[in-house]
C-alpha cells in the first residue's frame, strides 16, 4: 500500500546525510524530490504546492539534534505535515442519535460501495454490538441488490428487500419502517452510482438523502482512481452534506495520492480504509499511523490491535503450554500459524505494519509472503500423514516425493517448507527458554521495533 510514495519520500530524506543543519541550499534537491514523489503519486496540484511550501518553511534553519541525523529531522517534518494533510484526529462514526441511525453511502459505480456497506455492517455488529440493517436503492443494477442481500447474510446483518422496478424513494421509506419495526440500531443505505458523474444520478442521490435524513453521509472513493477520484469528491461534496470519506482498494494502490488529496479537497475526515476484498478488511483510519506507515516507520499499534482481534487467545495459550512442557513445535502447529497469518491478510499485510531495517520491507519480500504462497504451504502439510506432521525428521526422499505429488508441488517446495519449520522450531525453543528477548537476540538490531516495547 502506497509503496511508490513511501519509497520516494524515504529516499529523499536519506539524501541529506552528512549535513550539520538544514538550509535552503542543501534541501533544494530534496524538496524537488518530494515534489516529484507527490506528483507521481497523483496528489492534487494545489495540495502539492501547499505541502511543499510548508515543509520548506519548517525545514530551513532547523537545527539537527544530537540524537537525529538531517535525514531523520527532515523525515520528522514530513511526518508532521502528512498528519496535517490527513487531519490530525481519528474521527469515529457518530451513532449518538435516535435509532435507527442512518448511514448513507455515496460514490461512483465501481468504487466499492456495496462491499463497503457489508464491511461497515460487520464492524458495527462485531465491535459496537449494534443491530444493523442493509438496503440497496440501486435500481439500475439488480445484481447490486442481490449482492448486498448475500453479503448481509454473510456478515449477520438484516436486509430490507428492494426490486429494480421500484423507485429509490419508496425503497428507502420502507427500509426505515422495516428497521424501526425490527428494532435495528443502524440502517446503511447503499446508493446507485455511474461510471461518471451525471445529473440524473446526482439528483436521485439528493432526493434519497433528503428522505432518509442520514446522520452520517460517507463518500466512498476508489484509491486507485487517481485524479478522477478527486474530481468526483469535489462534485459530491458540493451536492451532499458529506460527513466523512472511506477509501477503498488501498491494498492495490501503490501511489497513495487520493488519500493525501481527498481530505484537503473536501475538508472531510477519512474514517476508514479498505484493505482487501474480505468483509473484515476495513481499518479505522489513523492519520498519525498512516503517515508513519508511508514513511517506512511501520504501524505497530494497528498490528497489535489486529492480532488481538484475529488471533485466537485459546490457541496461543495452548501452544505456549505445549512449548513450556518441552514438547516440540511440529508441522500441525506451523499450519495453525499459517492459518492465522491468512486470517490477518497474509504476511505481506503484517510486514507493511512493521518498521524494517534498511530495505528489508520491500515489494520483493512481500511478494514471497503472499496469501497464495501461504495456502501452498498449507496444502503441503495437508498431504502429510499425522505421524509426519508430529515427527518431521522421518520425512525421507520417498516421503517427500509422495507429499509433493499429493499437494501438486515440487520436491523443492517440500524442502523449503521443512527448512522454514526448522527455523520456526528454533525460534519457538528460544521463546520457551527465555521469552521474546532471547529470541530477539538473533534478529537484526536485537531489540523490539519502536512502539512494541
Amino acid at each position: 500500500m502506497f509503496e511508490t510514495l513511501s519509497t520516494r519520500l524515504t529516499q529523499a530524506a536519506k539524501s541529506l546525510s552528512g549535513k550539520g543543519r538544514l538550509t535552503d541550499a542543501n534541501i533544494k534537491d530534496t524538496v524537488r524530490e518530494v515534489r516529484l514523489a507527490l506528483l507521481e503519486a497523483d496528489v492534487a496540484l494545489p495540495v502539492v504546492k501547499t505541502f511543499i511550501e510548508r515543509i520548506r518553511e519548517r525545514a530551513i534553519g532547523e537545527e539537527v539534534g544530537r540524537s537525529l541525523t538531517p535525514g531523520q529531522t527532515f523525515t520528522k517534518i514530513i511526518h508532521s505535515e502528512l498528519v496535517n494533510v490527513f487531519g490530525r484526529d481519528t474521527v469515529p462514526l457518530d451513532l449518538r442519535a435516535q435509532p435507527p441511525v442512518v448511514i448513507f453511502l455515496a460514490g461512483l459505480q465501481g468504487a466499492g460501495k456495496t462491499t463497503t456497506a457489508a464491511k461497515l455492517a460487520r464492524r458495527l455488529i462485531e465491535k459496537d454490538k449494534k443491530r444493523v440493517m442493509l438496503v440497496s436503492v440501486d435500481v439500475h443494477r439488480p445484481a447490486a441488490i442481490q449482492q448486498l442481500k448475500i453479503l448481509a447474510d454473510e456478515v449477520g446483518a438484516g436486509h430490507s428487500p428492494s426490486r429494480a422496478d421500484e423507485k429509490p424513494e419508496e425503497i428507502v421509506l420502507r427500509s426505515l419502517d422495516d428497521s424501526r419495526r425490527q428494532h435495528m440500531d443502524v440502517l446503511i443505505v447503499d446508493t446507485a452510482g455511474r461510471l461518471h458523474i451525471d445529473e440524473i444520478m446526482m439528483a436521485e442521490a439528493s432526493r434519497v438523502h433528503a428522505i432518509c435524513a442520514p446522520h452520517e453521509t460517507l463518500f466512498i472513493v476508489d484509491s486507485m482512481a487517481g485524479q478522477d477520484a478527486i474530481k468526483s469528491a469535489k462534485a459530491f461534496d458540493e451536492l451532499l452534506p458529506l460527513t466523512g470519506v472511506i477509501l477503498t482498494k488501498a491494498d492495490g494502490d501503490a501511489k497513495g495520492g487520493v488519500a493525501l488529496s481527498v481530505r484537503e479537497v473536501t475538508g472531510k475526515s477519512i474514517r476508514f480504509i479498505g484493505t482487501g476484498e474480505k468483509t473484515d478488511a476495513l481499518e479505522v483510519f489513523h492519520p498519525d499511523r498512516m503517515a508513519s506507515r508511508i514513511l517506512g516507520m511501520g504501524d505497530v499499534l494497528s498490528l497489535v490491535e489486529e492480532i488481538e482481534d484475529k488471533v485466537s487467545r485459546d490457541d496461543a495459550e495452548k501452544l505456549a503450554r505445549k512449548l513450556k512442557k518441552g514438547k516440540s513445535f511440529d508441522l500441525s502447529d506451523l499450519k495453525a500459524q499459517l492459518d492465522q497469518m491468512i486470517n490477518m491478510g497474509g504476511m505481506a499485510a503484517m510486514l507493511e505494519k512493521l518498521p524494517m531495517p534498511g530495505n528489508l520491507n520491500s515489494a520483493a519480500l512481500k511478494s514471497t509472503a503472499n496469501e497464495k504462497q501461504l495456502k501452498r504451504q498449507i496444502a503441503i502439510i495437508d498431504s502429510m500423514t499425522p505421524g509426519e506432521r508430529r515427527f518431521p525428521k522421518i520425512i525421507n526422499g520417498g516421503r517427500k516425493k509422495r507429499i509433493a505429488a499429493g499437494a501438486g508441488m515440487q520436491i523443492q517446495d517440500v524442502n523449503r517448507l521443512l527448512k522454514q519449520h526448522q527455523q520456526m522450531e528454533k525460534m519457538m525453543k528460544k521463546i520457551s527458554r527465555g521469552g521474546i528477548k532471547n529470541m530477539l537476540r538473533g534478529m537484526p538490531g536485537g531489540r523490539l521495533p519502536p512502539g512494541l516495547a
